[in-house]
């Protein structure tokens, strides 16, 4: 199968120039992205100072270098859609390479590109968008070690390096390629030192360079609350539900940080938005008390587990809940921002203003394809389709399915690694993530979709193998040879007696063993008191000839006596 993959890369070329076609689309028509708070947050202080590492270093880097050398970000947003497009593809001939079909699996990711999930999101400003690229490559690389059936020194060095991307990008990337890992090495038990040592060093690197590396350059490490904040959260949220858990000097804690009603206020266990977010949270001072606010949170943790782990659940619903809810603040998921500029994230206790603001704000290339595109973005935000298109909770779940049934289906079992970088994400976000930010699982989207032909092709085989079973068994089960049927108890043997012994007794010595009855005999039999044809008696005539003391056979009823020697 590998092989057949190889042997046309015009079919990898068509396919990856048709996708950068259709995202570059979408580029044109949203030029130079679409942007958020963070987005903004991310140029502002490489701008204005000091560089900090509370989002990606990595991405902020990339900003601040289309920014000073082209004087915008158009650049960053469609290096996006190009490598975006090289990993859908990849992942599409690997998924081809294992088994999938091929004429369907190129239908749908030459489709993907049209849904807003996937065009929008890959033109947006969002660290989130080159993670998503790293994890979709991760899945790629999955996929073609399952079809080769080996994991070999480049694949060990492509999940290295992809791996390391994932921790550069997102600070809880080193939580998705540890469980990745973990998952890869259940399942490839042959080389389990290599990737052992692989995702340690992978997971490794990104946390020292954050620690140990980027503050000797002058990037300041990440805010205690920027790193603290869902605790942060689970203490609101308590807070809000048991106050009687808090003492006097909890509250002085909390009240020299924010006042109580924001705490109050913040408690609600989707998001962590109404609690830090707000101009009466002083980020300075929970910096300060940071140590205080997580022994508060562990004593917290201790005593009322179940409390810290159900504000977690909750808070992490966009990892495992396939609908969003509409009854708890904070609950709705959320897509993109759509603001025409980033004016309002400005100002005083929001982002620093600086110099060239002015970048983000919407100038499409195309006015033709933005009346096209932003209608179509629109129509794809009404809640009806919130569940299908922006959660990625059941995409998981299928890509699971997906892969059970294709390494049954091919009795190959490193098919299941090709999800090991979805449960990673999904466990990562379900025990640490601030909202229900559609982005945040956005990889198990992709990917899930991608395995959709190869679920459907799994299901086909295994019904086919199901089918050829079931004909042999019918088979051997016709070809058995047919006991004789029973006598039928009303029809049963004729039996010959004599009316005057029973069916038991002896024979006399007048008369053989085998020979008939004396009182009855078969329709064809000789009379009852005549011997065997080749043995003519000296008192009887022969067979052919009627004896003179005995009626014939339709004569009338014997008399006592009769068949006397």
């Amino acid at each position: 199968m590998g092989r057949d993959t190889r042997r046309r890369p015009w079919v990898a070329l068509a396919t990856f120039l048709i996708v950068q076609a259709v995202l570059g689309c979408w580029w044109a028509a949203f030029y130079p992205g679409q942007f958020s708070r963070d987005s903004v947050l991310y140029l502002s202080h490489t701008v204005v100072g000091p560089w900090v590492s509370d989002h990606s270093v990595v991405y902020d880097a990339l900003l601040w270098l289309s920014f000073t050398k082209t004087g915008d970000l158009g650049a960053v947003t469609f290096a996006q859609t190009t490598a975006m497009a090289g990993a859908l593809t990849y992942l599409a001939q690997s998924l081809k390479a294992l088994g999938a079909p091929r004429l369907l699996t190129t239908v749908v990711v030459v489709l993907m590109p049209l849904a807003p999930p996937v065009g929008a999101f890959t033109v947006t400003l969002w660290k989130d968008v080159p993670f998503t690229i790293c994890a979709v490559a991760v899945a790629g690389l999955c996929a073609r070690i399952a079809a080769r059936r080996a994991v070999g020194m480049p694949a060990l060095l492509g999940l290295a390096l992809l791996f390391v991307a994932l921790g550069l990008f997102r600070a809880n990337g080193f939580l998705i390629a540890g469980v990745a890992v973990l998952a890869l090495v259940v399942i490839v038990p042959a080389v389990r030192l290599r990737l052992l040592l692989t995702g340690t060093l992978a997971a490794a690197l990104p946390l020292v360079l954050s620690n140990v590396v980027f503050p000797q350059v002058g990037i300041v490490a990440p805010a205690k609350t920027y790193v603290y904040h869902t605790a942060y959260g689970d203490i609101a949220v308590a807070y809000r539900q048991r106050p009687d858990l808090f003492t006097p000097r909890d509250i002085s804690l909390m009240g020299a940080v924010a006042p109580i009603r924001r705490w109050w206020e913040g408690g609600t266990c989707a998001t962590i938005n109404p609690l830090i977010w707000r101009d009466d949270f002083s980020w300075q001072q929970a910096d300060l008390h940071a140590t205080e606010l997580l022994e508060l949170w562990r004593r917290l943790l201790v005593t009322e587990p179940r409390l810290v782990v159900d504000a977690r659940l909750c808070r992490g619903a966009i990892a495992w809940r396939p609908v969003q809810d509409e009854q708890v603040t904070g609950g709705m998921t959320y897509r993109f921002s759509r603001r025409p500029n980033a004016d309002t994230y400005v100002g005083p206790y929001k982002v620093a203003d600086f110099p060239g603001r002015w970048v983000y704000s919407l100038r499409p290339l195309s006015m033709e394809l933005n009346q096209i595109a932003d209608p179509w973005l629109t129509g794809a935000l009404m809640p009806e389709w919130d569940w299908v298109l922006w959660r990625g909770a059941s995409w998981a779940y299928l890509s699971y399915l997906a892969v059970g049934l294709a390494a049954w289906a091919l009795r190959n079992r490193y098919v299941v690694g090709v999800a090991a970088v979805v449960a990673g994400q999904q466990l990562a976000v379900l025990a640490n993530i601030s909202a229900q930010d559609f982005r945040y699982m956005a990889t198990p989207i992709f990917v899930g979709a991608l395995l959709v032909p190869l679920f459907l092709s799994s299901l086909a085989r295994l019904s086919a193998r199901a089918g050829r079973h079931l004909g042999r068994g019918l088979g051997r089960r016709s070809r058995r040879p047919t006991a004789a049927p029973a006598p039928v108890d009303d029809e049963p043997e004729p039996l010959v007696v004599s009316r005057a012994e029973p069916i038991d007794a002896e024979p006399t010595d007048t008369e053989p063993t085998d020979a008939a009855p004396t009182d009855a005999r078969p329709v064809d039999a000789a009379p009852t008191d005549a011997r065997p044809v080749d043995a003519a008696p000296t008192d009887v005539r022969p067979v052919d000839a009627a004896p003179t003391d005995v009626r014939p056979i339709d004569a009338g009823p014997e008399r006592p006596g009769d068949g006397q020697a």
